[in-house]
């Protein structure tokens, strides 16, 4: 009895042992620029550290993957709770077509049809990227007054089939969540 529950027990030490290198490689936003153009303000970021093994093995065997963002902008007010001026969530969607051999990449926030790509390297760039996203129209915003922008990526949790989640127990490895980043801007 004691045999068994030391062979199970060593092997799951193993198994952590195997799987610790995903863990020290953190995702993260990077790159992050709040600008305007005329009319709006405009985010571009990009998330490092996304695409692990484990995920891009997942995702060349057809399991689609979505990566969702999140963006707050608050307008600071003193002696009172922030403004919230707007709530955002984007999503980038990349499947894999392996009779065609290749990657269809689905962003929410672009009134375009989905990307298809041979080049995985592409297709993580598009999962990776938000160039350009129209935050808010200036018209909304008070000159002069300082506000706050923040923004935070996560692979969204129903990636996955369902069953899946019972078969593959450590599947919290292949999940990632940046931490929030916060810019200040006075407009």
């Amino acid at each position: 009895m004691f045999g068994v529950l030391k062979r199970v027990f060593l092997s799951l030490m193993a198994l952590l042992i195997a799987v610790s290198p995903v863990w020290s490689q953190e995702a993260k936003l990077t790159n992050v620029i709040v600008t305007n153009t005329r009319d709006d303000l405009l985010l571009y970021l990009r998330v490092e550290g996304a695409f692990r093994e484990d995920m891009k093995r997942a995702i060349l065997s057809g399991v689609p993957t979505t990566f969702s963002f999140f963006i707050h902008l608050y307008q600071y007010r003193s002696f009172w709770f922030d403004k919230e001026i707007v709530e955002l969530k984007v999503t980038h969607t990349i499947r894999y077509n392996p009779i065609k051999k290749e990657f269809i990449v689905s962003r929410s926030w672009e009134n375009t049809p989905p990307v298809k790509t041979r080049s995985f390297l592409e297709a993580q760039k598009l999962m990776t990227e938000i160039e350009a996203l129209k935050v808010v129209a200036l018209s909304r915003l008070e000159k002069g007054r300082q506000y706050q922008i923040q923004a935070k990526a996560e692979l969204s949790k129903r990636t996955l089939p369902f069953y899946l989640h019972y078969v593959l127990f450590f599947i919290a490895l292949w999940d990632f969540e940046t931490d929030w980043y916060t810019t200040d801007f006075i407009y």
